[in-house]
């Protein structure tokens, strides 16, 4: 039964630096009505990630719209189809779609994507971000079975991802960078990593020459700044760089970009590989995630490392622990 008003997020104020609980304001609205060819989902679980504080600014260089001030934040969710007035779905069918931040939404009919209730074992894992991480291992820095990889932001819904399919690949020394010493550990014990440096430590340079004593055939990259140069430095001939995120750039607050130097001949020399890489020109990977994510779930082989708070209200407060860096893994909202 559909409730007659339902809650939702809207963006109350432009952030002037880090996330903030007054950004934010919860609102109780009807439930929308879905016209032909449209589909009303109530949602059940959504996901928060750090693009969402770059998309709160007026203008990014990220490619998809900012929000817009009284207007409901979005993201990605899953959900139960309530209603479906003349399209190809019934109630009760699990979906996903992009309308996240509010308790119902109506959605055009070819903006949901139908889900497989058997495919993964908890319908909060097809948030993950694990789709991204594929790429950047598969496609971007194209782990190979031996190689020594390094995985900057290795704590993030990615990042934790990112090191255990470099695992499933063959990878045979996998280091991480994380910003708290308890991460670190975490990240040893319990995701697969080999060894970790500490943002904040002393200089990542000389954590990584410890780590990586034989250099580096693979990276993901998801931070950018110091960690990228430390990165470059230690290079093997041949090296693979997958430039997923920009961290450094997104969470700095300050929205300005973060540059590095790069020595052109010294990667000419040693035949070094950078490519970016983003998801939305690698869609036809998500099936071939899910069906892995799935299968490894269940053999145990992969995890799915998350944080889950409960409620709608609770929202703005998951993205601000998110861009805080309290959670390790993704983060994820039970509605």
């Amino acid at each position: 039964m559909t409730h007659r008003t339902h809650r939702e997020v809207r963006l109350a104020a432009r952030p002037q630096g880090p996330v903030t609980d007054d950004l934010f304001e919860i609102v109780e609205v009807p439930v929308p009505e879905p016209g032909p060819g449209q589909v009303l989902v109530r949602n059940t679980v959504m996901g928060v990630a750090a693009v969402m504080r770059t998309l709160m600014d007026e203008s990014s260089a990220v490619p998809m719209p900012s929000y817009e001030i009284g207007e409901p934040l979005h993201g990605s969710a899953v959900g139960e189809v309530v209603a479906a007035p003349g399209a190809d779905f019934a109630p009760g069918d699990l979906v996903e779609h992009r309308f996240g931040w509010r308790e119902y939404a109506v959605v055009d009919a070819d903006q949901v994507q139908r889900l497989d209730p058997g495919l993964l074992p908890d319908p909060a894992a097809y948030l993950s971000q694990g789709p991204t991480a594929w790429m950047g291992v598969v496609r971007g820095a194209e782990v190979r079975p031996g190689d020594t990889v390094f995985v900057t932001g290795a704590a993030g819904g990615v990042g934790s991802l990112a090191g255990q399919i470099a695992r499933l690949r063959g990878a045979a020394r996998i280091i991480g960078s994380t910003g708290s010493q308890e991460k670190a550990d975490r990240l040893i014990k319990e995701f697969g990593y080999d060894a970790v440096v500490i943002r904040g430590a002393g200089p990542i340079e000389e954590q990584l020459r410890t780590a990586a004593p034989e250099g580096i055939d693979a990276v993901f990259d998801n931070v950018g700044g110091e960690q990228l140069r430390a990165a470059l430095a230690l290079a093997n001939r041949g090296a693979r760089f997958a430039i997923v995120g920009a961290l450094a750039a997104q969470l700095s607050g300050d929205g300005k970009a973060t540059t590095v130097e790069i020595d052109t001949l010294s990667l000419l020399s040693r035949s070094i590989t950078l490519r970016g890489v983003a998801l939305y020109e690698h869609l036809d990977l998500i099936p071939e995630w899910h069906q892995r994510f799935g299968e490894g779930l269940r053999e145990g082989t992969l995890t799915f490392p998350h944080a889950r708070l409960q409620g709608i209200e609770q929202a703005p407060r998951a993205l601000r622990e998110l861009t805080e860096g309290r959670h390790l893994g993704a983060v994820v909202v039970e509605l």
